[in-house]
């Protein structure tokens, strides 16, 4: 049996839609939900606030609507978050202005200034409050890339306290395309050392052969120390879905992403969480080959070599998700469904680990 809320509803509290979720569990054991609060429509630009709701009972319940970083009156989305050692609550996410679409961004038709652009913020006293947002851009934004963004989802500090923010962003075409193809799409992602007071890039996938283009990422830290990426693909390879590892904390892939396809999938964003007690890595994502429906979490005892289907929430609908540790007995699932199209609802579900092992 697993236990079911609703933290967001699409119309309801100002938003006509809510997307994108992220989750993560803060060192005082409170939950907190993020997401885009799309004022006017379910598009993917206009007036997005990144919006917030708290649990202190294990995402059972939620607590106020709360703006933890206000786009007003553009854009701001793609949630990361990530907690520290520290306690500290760190919140990269991208800004853009509201009239600028993906497909203008991509054909390269929107100036630096209005383009998406990288900021963190950060909470110190457990979501309750935000820190105005400072901008990263130039540390993690090489000049020419058009898109931008980060994961969505949550993110990771490792063990050696590197805080490491997948990424990804398209480039130029070198032809008489548009910039707009799948194959510009590349990967990359975003590195700090001293907990978010510094940022630079680590690796870059780029490939414009339109087989693996790297597209919206997600990471955990191995038993072993190594950083595995799994990343939705819109190009030919087979699954939707490619990976790839890192051993030295996300500054190079030990080999470029390739094709996943044991996570036969949709074209759509995934999550991954690393299970310290077992050791087991969890995958959460539409299970529909085809369609963005049947959200199903998958394990791997490998490292994300082989995968199994453990848990299917249900038939209905969905599409992005993003997973958290609630607690010793207990996975989070925080994902887009409803009964008649994906995204009526961001809901959240606690599942039993034992469920998925």
């Amino acid at each position: 049996m697993t236990d079911v809320s609703v933290p967001f509803r699409a119309g309801h509290e100002g938003y006509a839609s809510y997307r994108i979720p992220a989750v993560v569990a803060s060192h005082a054991g409170t939950l907190l939900a993020f997401c885009e609060g799309r004022v006017d429509s379910a598009e993917d630009h206009g007036r997005i606030d990144v919006v917030l709701r708290r649990s202190t009972d294990g995402g059972r319940s939620w607590g106020p609507l709360q703006v933890a970083a206000s786009g007003a009156p553009d854009l701001a989305g793609n949630p990361a978050p990530v907690v520290l050692d520290t306690g500290r609550i760190l919140l990269v996410h991208v800004r853009a202005a509201g009239h600028a679409t993906e497909a203008a961004i991509l054909r390269g038709e929107v100036g630096d200034a209005d383009g998406r652009r990288v900021w963190v913020c950060h909470s110190d006293d457990d979501g309750l409050t935000w820190s105005a947002p400072s901008e990263i851009t130039e540390s993690v934004k090489r000049p020419g890339w058009r898109w931008y963004a980060t994961t969505p989802g949550h993110t990771l500090q490792l063990r050696t306290g590197r805080v490491v923010v997948p990424g990804n962003h398209s480039v130029p075409p070198n032809g008489t395309d548009t910039g707009a193809e799948p194959h510009h799409h590349g990967g990359h992602c975003l590195l700090s050392d001293d907990r978010g007071e510094t940022w630079y890039l680590g690796y870059v996938d780029d490939s414009t052969d339109g087989y693996v283009n790297v597209n919206e990422t997600t990471a955990a830290e191995l038993p072993d120390g190594r950083v595995y990426f799994n990343t939705r693909t819109d190009s030919r390879s087979p699954g939707n879905r490619a990976d790839a590892h890192s051993a030295d904390g996300g500054r190079t892939l030990v080999k470029p992403f390739r094709p996943q396809a044991g996570l036969d999938a949709p074209v759509c964003q995934a999550s991954v969480l690393q299970l310290r007690d077992p050791d087991v890595l969890l995958y959460s994502g539409p299970g529909h080959p085809r369609f963005r429906a049947l959200m199903t979490i998958r394990a791997s005892t490998d490292g994300g070599t082989t995968w199994r289907p453990v848990h299917t929430a249900d038939g209905l609908p969905a599409a992005y998700s993003d997973l958290a540790r609630v607690d010793a007995d207990t996975v989070g699932l925080l994902y887009e469904t409803g009964d008649f199209g994906a995204y009526e609802t961001v809901t959240f579900r606690r599942v039993p680990v034992a469920y998925l092992t």
